[in-house]
């Protein structure tokens, strides 16, 4: 076990907690007062192909996740079990809610982002840059102006299992701003391998943005990238936020303290904001995304390859 992006901050070595079947490996003392030490991983559903996308409605109480191979969206409700949301659901990856409360997606198969009005009809929020179809749009945030922020890898374009096989037509692999006031769509980030999870920091000063090339070329860094966010429009001076020790960072969140949660081939890690890499969540299959919900947002559910699962924590989302 890699124990090299610990901080300076303590000199903790990783340990297990109490009792040696525990799903916790402490990395750093305060992921102590993070986790709840008697709360177990549930599992909640098993049946996916490649569960991804999940985004908590706190209204109506339910968890809206993407199956992407299996071309549909299922609900998960509290005591109610898992139902089908949307199918086709046209290769939907990663979802999010704007500040009205609709839906906002990303759809490998029309490679475009999508938002759900409160009616169920769809309108197409974006589709192209400078005239050429953008790649897959893979997952997607909404900031507190509105700017809808989406990245755009190929991996809704490199088979027909998650999309639909096509070359791509953007010569780079962005990160995209759009202005939902004026429409304009902006390339803010232009220079990573394969854009993946993405999420602001809770004063939205800072963006984070995983880059999961290594899926494909083993040479690839499996970080991810922090940038400063400049009058809510631009994001400089990227560097290097956390580097991940088993698999790739695909989807993530960030609690009311900044710290961030992301997938892994183990599990879901968690880095504070110093990106001193706290602790981990150990799930028995490749985790692909992270997203906070329950009553008091204290629950992190998990999607990891053919199952959702959820746990308790002493800390919230945002």
């Amino acid at each position: 076990m890699k124990l090299d992006t610990v901080s300076n901050h303590s000199n903790v070595q990783a340990s297990h907690m109490s009792h040696s079947d525990s799903i916790y490996e402490i990395h750093d003392e305060r992921f102590r007062h993070l986790i709840v030490a008697t709360a177990g991983l549930e599992e909640l559903y098993s049946g996916c192909r490649w569960a991804e996308g999940p985004v908590w409605f706190a209204d109506t109480q339910c968890l809206i996740f993407s199956d992407i191979p299996n071309q549909r969206m299922l609900r998960w409700v509290e005591g109610g079990g898992v139902s089908v949301f949307r199918s086709p659901s046209n290769f939907t990856n990663g979802n999010t809610r704007d500040r009205q409360g609709r839906l906002v997606s990303c759809e490998h198969g029309g490679r475009r982002v999508v938002r759900t009005e409160l009616d169920g009809s769809i309108t197409v929020l974006a589709d192209s840059y400078q005239g050429k179809r953008l790649n897959s749009p893979n997952d997607v945030v909404v900031a507190s102006d509105d700017g809808v922020w989406f990245t755009d890898p190929t991996y809704g374009i490199l088979s027909d299992y998650e999309g639909y096989r096509a070359e791509p037509e953007q010569e780079t692999r962005n990160v995209y701003r759009l202005d939902i006031r004026s429409g304009e769509l902006a390339a803010v980030i232009t220079d990573f391998g394969q854009p993946n999870g993405l999420a602001f920091s809770p004063d939205e000063s800072r963006l984070y943005v995983a880059d999961s090339a290594s899926s494909h070329n083993p040479h690839a860094p499996r970080h991810i990238r922090v940038f400063d966010v400049i009058d809510g429009r631009r994001a400089t001076n990227g560097r290097v936020f956390c580097n991940i020790d088993a698999g790739l960072p695909d989807g993530f969140r960030v609690d009311r303290n900044g710290n961030v949660w992301t997938s892994a081939a183990d599990g879901v890690h968690c880095f504070a904001a110093d990106g001193a890499l706290l602790g981990k969540i150990r799930v028995p299959q490749v985790v692909a995304n992270v997203a906070f919900g329950g009553v008091r947002r204290n629950r992190l559910f998990i999607t990891a390859t053919r199952s959702l699962y959820s746990v308790y924590l002493a800390i919230n989302g945002i």
